[in-house]
């Protein structure tokens, strides 16, 4: 039995996808599709994580949109 993450890190989120920290940063910002952060508290310095299912359905959504623009 494999068990998936509920939730992952950024740095976790950056390396999945295999983005830099910026470029994170910048889909997060400007890519209304992309899923929104999870803060864990109210602080600047607040961890911030992701959900490994959004990630991973909005990168498989991402892929699809990729065929059909090649198709």
């Amino acid at each position: 039995m494999t068990i998936k993450p509920i939730r992952v890190q950024f740095k976790t989120a950056c390396e999945l996808l295999d983005v830099s920290r910026e470029s994170l940063r910048h889909i997060v910002r400007t890519d209304a599709t992309f899923p929104r952060p999870i803060k864990t508290g109210e602080s600047k310095q607040a961890s911030v994580y992701f959900d490994y299912a959004q990630l991973v359905e909005w990168h498989n959504k991402k892929m699809q949109s990729l065929a059909v623009m090649e198709a």
